[in-house]
This record gives C-alpha cells, sequence and structure tokens, in this order.
C-alpha cells in the first residue's frame, strides 16, 4: 500500500511538473487520474481499482474538459490583426523541440510560442515564416537562407 502511494504521488508531481514545463494542456489529465488513484490507494483499494480510476479518471477528464478549457483559454478572440503577421519572418529566440514542446520566436517587437510545421527542431538564432497562428502560438517553417533576416 505505502509503494501505491509512492508510485501514485511521484507520478502526480510529474505530471503537474510535465504540464508547468510545457503549457501544452497534455499531461493535467493524467495529474488528475493520478490524483484520484492516489485517494484510492490511501483508502486502501486494490492495485486494479487503482489503475482503473486512474484510467477511467483521465480519459473522462480529456474528453469533457480539454475543449471547454481550450476555449476559455482562447480569452473570446475570435479574429485579430495577427493574421496579418502570416507570411512575415520571425527568429528563435529559444529551440523549437516538438518533444520538448518548446520553442518562441521573436516577430517585430514581439516574443511568441512557436511550433514547427514540419515538426522539426529548429534551433536558436534561426530565421523562420510564420505559416499559422494558432491562438497565441505561432506555426513556422525554415526559409531559404537568402531570405534570412
Amino acid at each position: 500500500m505505502i509503494a501505491a502511494i509512492i508510485f501514485w504521488s511521484v507520478l502526480l508531481v510529474v505530471g503537474i511538473a510535465a504540464e508547468l514545463a510545457t503549457q501544452q494542456l497534455v499531461s493535467i489529465w493524467f495529474a488528475a487520474g493520478s490524483l484520484g488513484a492516489l485517494i484510492a490507494a490511501s483508502a486502501g483499494a486494490s492495485v486494479t481499482i487503482q489503475l482503473v480510476i486512474f484510467a477511467v479518471l483521465s480519459l473522462l477528464l480529456l474528453i469533457f474538459t480539454r475543449p471547454i478549457v481550450r476555449k476559455a483559454l482562447s480569452f473570446g478572440i475570435k479574429d485579430t490583426n495577427a493574421k496579418l503577421d502570416i507570411g512575415k519572418l520571425a527568429v528563435v529566440i529559444q529551440e523549437i523541440n516538438p518533444e520538448k514542446g518548446t520553442g518562441r520566436v521573436r516577430l517585430g517587437d514581439a516574443d511568441w510560442m512557436a511550433v514547427s510545421a514540419s515538426e522539426l527542431v529548429i534551433p536558436a538564432g534561426t530565421t523562420v515564416r510564420v505559416e499559422q497562428i494558432d491562438g497565441a502560438k505561432l506555426i513556422v517553417a525554415l526559409v531559404p537562407e537568402k531570405e534570412k533576416i
């Protein structure tokens, strides 16, 4: 029972830390599932029940709350002048890495979260072109050497 409590506690902390590091609403659902399983383990539930609680709670929260939270975090912005930035060049100021969930670019005077349109790792200092805007995140692509800033 103590091992299960430690396991779920560690998984909860890792899930929260991963969410804080990425801020992409990926692991928060599993952290919540871990909390449910931790409570079950503390109450003396079997490992099978703990696993079921973790899986069901994580899945239900993911399915039912993710769309609501993503919509709420868009702050009701439907259309802005930001779309005018599509096609502009920006400089990567933090490595864009899809596996780590990192990436920031400087576009004019603004610092934006960014992801690679091609799912490639793009190092800091690289010039990229804005392909799309998804909320407060730019989707960017590498540009040929002759077009760099």
